[in-house]
């Protein structure tokens, strides 16, 4: 019995940037601050560019805490998302094309979320990264690390846990 052959690198990669492009579009409070996702493999990276808005003291100037919480809650949210239905955008059993508004997955629903100011965050591009550390069935653990220049001199990390969507079914 032989195995069907891997699809070709370029659909694997269109099907992944579709699968994450509709994971963020599909929530307008990441279109308004502006957030991105640089994808390499099932690794994200999330890019907040710097923008006059996103200022909370003008003085500093620095950003806004409420907007670098955001920035770390929508990282863990979606870097928790992408790892769960990584499985199934690249079996194929999710197909991006079908994805809109009305047919999107759920997304995980915060329990609690913690996080801790490190340094004041500069007018300049962010980053994070998020790592899930439990992920059950129903409840998963997620931490996420802001910075700006230096990875090594975070401006703000973060401990969220999340409850998990059910399946329909």
């Amino acid at each position: 019995m032989s195995r069907p052959a891997p699809d070709p690198v370029q659909v694997v990669k269109q099907r992944r940037d579709a699968a994450l492009a509709a994971l963020v579009e599909g929530v307008p409070y990441i279109q308004y601050l502006g957030i991105r996702f640089d994808r390499r493999g099932d690794e994200l990276t999330a890019l907040l560019p710097y923008d006059e808005k996103l200022i909370g003291n003008p003085v500093l100037p620095a950003l806004h805490g409420g907007v670098t919480a955001a920035f770390l809650e929508v990282t863990a949210m979606i870097s928790l998302s992408w790892s769960w239905l990584w499985e199934d955008i690249e079996s194929g059993a999710l197909d991006p094309a079908s994805l809109g508004p009305e047919s999107l997955p759920r997304l995980p629903k915060t329990i609690d979320f913690t996080v801790d100011f490190l340094r004041s965050g500069l007018p300049r591009d962010a980053y994070a990264r998020a790592q899930v550390t439990r992920a059950g069935r129903r409840y998963a653990s997620v931490r996420a690390m802001a910075w700006q220049d230096n990875r090594a001199r975070p401006i703000a990390e973060a401990t969220a846990h999340f409850l998990m969507p059910r399946d329909e079914g």
